[in-house]
């Protein structure tokens, strides 16, 4: 059964908006640390079918999100592809050799690409149905990949970073091998997010975390060119199922990359003006954010003040869910969660 996040991404205007917040499974919870500390590596966590179910399951829970976003992470496509993942503590992510496009290897890894990310598609499926036996029947499931530029950026600067130079020293520099590349992710990322809906997904979301450090004409060519491919190919498959891009940093091209993409909801940062959301951004599509992390982490009443801003800008006239710039900080008491939601629960009651 479709909920309140996949109406409102389909026409339908509440006066209280859908909430959902990015990362809202993780290290805040005391319940998360719990499971993660049994289920080993952060990796053994996203591959666990049962133990990436209970993560996802823990806010809706505790918090009774109007959506479950499942429980993996971005680089399990770069991950599948062959090339060597690890999360080293205090490090983040650190990957191995970007893997030649023109061997056997990578050709033999992009046929197995399915095979590998089957226990995350057995998770998608786990999570829908344990959704429904807890009574959360009506609570959206939203399924997710990162865009090919961001996934790039991974790949071949090989850690997160500021900037992303060699990345984008190689889009210039060496194109038709960086178009490879974007040739492949765009085609499997679309296939990840077909299967993750034929597995009970009715909603995902694009994460182009990095689309920020490019300038306009490749913002152009690589941010906004490969998502409008993959949002035709999933509507191809899936023609009414809601897809969300969330091109952070993207700035004054948030408007063109909704426009051109066609996307049915648009994610936008903490530094986008939400007076600029309202009259720009929410004519195009619904628009979903904007609250800081660092507000929701620091609470009292700026964090009152900020999320009653957000709500009489964005939901009064337009379709809007609310949800964060960014992912909730590690250091984020759960108490504060849970006045933002008071908040905008008690919104014109």
């Amino acid at each position: 059964m479709n909920g309140k996040l996949y109406q409102t991404l389909k026409d339908n205007l509440y006066h209280i908006p859908p909430v959902w917040f990015m990362r809202q499974a993780g290290r805040y919870l005391p319940e998360y640390l719990k499971t993660r500390a049994t289920a080993g590596s952060f990796l053994d966590l996203c591959y666990s079918p049962s133990f990436a179910t209970e993560v996802t399951l823990q806010p809706i829970r505790r918090f009774q999100f109007d959506a479950a976003i499942l429980f993996s992470d971005i680089l399990v496509i770069p991950h599948a592809l062959g090339q060597h993942l690890e999360f080293s503590p205090n490090h983040g992510p650190q990957l191995g050799e970007l893997p030649d496009l023109e061997t056997s290897e990578f050709i033999e890894n992009t046929n197995q690409f399915h095979v590998n990310l089957s226990p995350v598609y057995e998770a998608v499926s786990s999570i829908r149905s344990q959704l429904d036996r807890e009574g959360f029947s009506t609570t959206d499931l939203i399924g997710f990949s990162g865009a090919p530029w961001t996934l790039a950026c991974y790949m071949i600067d090989r850690k997160g970073t500021k900037d992303f130079n060699e990345t984008r020293v190689m889009a210039i520099a060496n194109e038709q091998k960086f178009s490879q590349l974007i040739d492949v992710l765009t085609k499997v990322i679309s296939e990840y997010l077909i299967e993750q809906i034929n597995r009970g997904a009715n909603i995902v979301q694009i994460f182009d975390s990095w689309s920020g450090v490019l300038p306009p004409d490749q913002f152009r060519k690589w941010v906004i060119n490969p998502t409008k491919k993959i949002v035709e190919a999933v509507r191809i498959k899936h023609p009414e199922t809601p897809i969300i891009g969330f091109p952070k940093g993207a700035a004054f091209l948030y408007e063109e990359y909704a426009k051109e993409t066609k996307i049915d909801g648009l994610g936008i940062d903490t530094q986008v003006p939400i007076e600029y959301a309202a009259r720009y951004l929410q004519p195009i599509c619904p628009v979903q954010g904007n609250l800081d992390p660092m507000t929701l982490r620091a609470g009292g009443k700026e964090l009152d003040r900020q999320t009653k801003k957000i709500l009489d800008t964005l939901s009064e006239d337009g379709r809007f869910v609310f949800n964060l710039g960014h992912g909730i900080d590690k250091d984020t008491p759960p108490e504060h969660v849970e006045q933002v939601l008071k908040i905008i629960r008690d919104y014109h009651s």
